[in-house]
């Protein structure tokens, strides 16, 4: 258990948080959400005593070991990665370091005896017989080979330090667990892996996630930053996002009587209780949403830009058709003989193990990138507009946020632009910014700005989630599903994927492509 105590943060005139009282128990996974600045990977720092309070205490169990998910992944150059791995538990390795140096030595005072058998012992008492074994099982479940385990971890890619510093974060069966983005650069494998893991820890776990579908599967409670204060509802991010927008339905609708809104609450509560799912956490859920009081739920107050591509002449027959489209790079086919054809109402979801892949396919589709072979047809009454991955080229300017998006916009009213704007979040003095210090959120939103200004009928979206907090992502997914042209786009997102693609093209290692006509989800599970 860890258990916060009248804590507040303030950094000049700034108040980041404000007497927060919170207690995390054990057997529960807690996802911590909160609008982009609001201070998610700040208070996990303050869980771990890596930031101190202005005022109050953070309050561990006695004995409790708590382990983080670590952010450098060059702090252990020079380490193996194994060793990297028993690191999380920092008792243990101290103890296998100061043992092994013993047995190194050439005599023995009666003195050193003693002490080697205290070592023994502990060494005994926290599983260090065990240890390298456990290692090296969290790895291979990780997707990290045998052959990796004893190089050092310079030798790895940086994807692949990434889940060795997870690796090291889940080893020990640790009491406590923070872990601030733990499925970035995760493959799907490893994703999959962690989801079943958490869910069947049974100690206290702290997320900070922007995956959607990951706080779905393995949160039971949902910890909300709003306005410097936490407030804890039970249930995963999905019951917390629905529910508030119930409520902030029912406090416009004030014809409703009290006795009708209750009944929605209870139907709504009703509903998420009966989808939860067989796994054990999830039971668990339901239980605890049963017994949930409605007066426990209250309307949050984030704010959504509002994402809907609306088209201005729709699209004809003919969409796209791609015939033999073959590139090369450093002499290996990444593209080989690529064909098929966008039907109307395609929403396609691209896959491959390689990003820069799926990014080359994009940027050849959009004209920004040259190939070897093949031919690609639009349909004469496409309209495409193109999201590319790396934006930087957009935002070399010294153009304000009013004039960059007045580029894309032939009219030129200040009102109409700021009402528009207004609406992505971008209010007051924010749209006199200059759009190149924006942040990489901020210049998302810009782009996806300037794409329904354009009002195209085809979409090419390639990771359009990257930089964007939970409510932006939301708004994002909702507006794709309602957008009533055709869409090409990647994304890490499982959410977005399942909800929006009904069809999927897998770009295999060797060029070739799988393509079927399935939602995402079935699509993977049949692999």
């Amino acid at each position: 258990m860890i258990q916060v105590n009248i804590v507040s943060l303030k950094f000049g005139n700034r108040v980041l948080f404000e007497d927060v009282n919170i207690k995390f128990t054990d057997g529960n996974c807690y996802g911590l959400i909160g609008a982009n600045g609001s201070g998610k990977s700040t208070f996990l720092k303050i869980l771990s005593g890596e930031v101190e309070t202005t005022t109050g205490e953070v309050v561990i169990s006695k004995n409790e070991r708590l382990s983080i998910l670590k952010q450098d992944h060059y702090e252990y150059d020079d380490k193996r990665v194994v060793d990297v791995v028993i690191m999380g538990n920092d008792k243990l390795y101290k103890i296998m370091e100061e043992k092994n140096k013993m047995y190194e030595q050439t005599e023995f005072s009666e003195e050193d005896g003693m002490k080697l058998a205290n070592l023994e012992a502990e060494f005994m008492d926290l599983d260090g017989w065990n240890a390298e074994s456990d290692a090296c099982t969290l790895l291979n479940n990780l997707g990290i080979g045998e052959e990796y385990h004893y190089t050092v971890m310079k030798d790895l890619a940086v994807k692949d330090r990434v889940k060795v510093l997870l690796a090291q974060a889940l080893f020990g069966n640790p009491d406590i667990l923070l872990l601030d983005e733990p499925t970035n650069s995760l493959d799907l494998d490893a994703i999959r892996w962690l989801e079943e893991f958490l869910i069947n820890f049974n100690n206290t776990v702290i997320i900070v996630s922007h995956d959607r579908h990951f706080l779905n599967k393995v949160c039971t409670h949902i910890a909300d930053i709003d306005y410097g204060k936490i407030k804890l509802y039970v249930g995963n991010y999905d019951f917390w996002y629905e529910s508030s927008e119930l409520l902030q339905k029912q406090m416009r609708d004030s014809n409703k009587k009290k006795e009708e809104k209750i009944k929605e609450l209870q139907a709504f509560i009703a509903r998420f209780s009966a989808n939860a799912s067989k796994s054990k956490q999830a039971t668990s859920r339901k239980k605890m949403l049963d017994k949930i009081q409605l007066d426990e739920i209250v309307p949050s107050s984030r704010k959504y830009p509002y994402i809907d591509f609306k088209i201005e002449k729709a699209s004809g027959k003919e969409i796209l058709k791609v015939e033999n489209l073959t590139k090369i790079v450093d002499g290996k086919k990444i593209l080989d003989k690529v064909s098929f054809t966008v039907l109307k109402g395609d929403k396609i979801a691209f896959i491959a193990s390689n990003d820069m892949v799926k990014t080359t396919l994009f940027n050849i589709l959009a004209g920004k990138e040259k190939y070897d072979k093949g031919t690609i047809e639009f349909g004469k009454t496409i309209n495409y507009s193109y999201l590319p991955q790396d934006n930087t080229e957009y935002f070399n300017s010294d153009k304000n946020i009013m004039e960059w998006i007045g580029q894309y916009y032939d009219i030129k009213d200040e009102t109409v632009l700021r009402g528009f704007l207004g609406r992505m979040l971008f209010s007051g003095d924010d749209v006199f910014k200059k759009v190149n210090i924006l942040s990489g959120g901020e210049k998302m939103r810009c782009m996806l700005s300037k794409m329904m200004l354009e009002g195209p009928n085809f979409l090419i979206l390639d990771e359009p989630t990257n930089h964007l907090d939970l409510e932006s992502i939301t708004s994002l997914n909702k507006g794709l599903i309602n957008f009533q042209g055709e869409v090409l786009f990647t994304s890490r997102d499982y959410e977005l994927n399942n909800t929006v693609a009904n069809r999927v093209i897998e770009i295999l290692d060797d060029g070739k492509i799988i393509d079927r006509c399935v939602p995402y989800e079935e699509y993977i599970e049949k692999k």
